[in-house]
């Protein structure tokens, strides 16, 4: 299931929210909403690669030690649910000056938000380790939370106007 963006901008793009899974721009969704969560994550992430980095490196670790640790992240990237910022994608599209706003196309009813809300937002893109498959492929969430317990959902493409 893909998400076009297309509409006011120079380069219409397809996302495909299969393989975020991957992305390192991916942010839990228990820590999206948190002013501090891109310091710590970055932070956490870089210390852990360093670490494995130097017993590598020092120790000569052999390979069963970093399976285990393989596997942990496997088995947390399976069981949690993430979300990724909008914001990278939006200015890859180069996004027309005199666009506003954007249209969210949904199977239901569309949804019209300002296009400053769209640059300030995440899309969920898995539930519990799983693919959005039967109210995605997306969900939108503002940065801000404000829509934590009631997202967008049915999110099939998005429209520049």
């Amino acid at each position: 299931m893909i998400v076009p963006i297309k509409g006011k901008v120079k380069y219409p793009i397809t996302l495909d929210p299969t393989v975020w899974i991957f992305d390192d721009r991916k942010v839990e969704f228990e820590h999206a909403f948190l002013n501090e969560h891109v310091a710590v994550d970055e932070d956490e992430t870089l210390k852990q690669a360093s670490q494995r980095w130097e017993r590598e490196i020092s120790e000569q670790v052999k390979p069963p030690v970093n399976r285990s640790i393989k596997k942990y992240e496997r088995e947390k990237m399976l069981s949690s649910s993430y979300v990724i910022p909008l914001e990278d994608f939006l200015n890859h599209a180069e996004i027309s000056a005199s666009a506003t706003e954007a249209v969210l196309i949904r199977e239901l009813e569309n949804v019209i938000i300002p296009l400053k809300d769209l640059f300030n937002s995440y899309f969920l893109f898995s539930k519990d380790g799983k693919p959005l498959k039967t109210d995605g492929p997306v969900h939108l969430y503002y940065k801000d939370g404000s829509n934590k317990h009631d997202p967008i959902t049915h999110i099939k493409s998005v429209s520049i106007q």
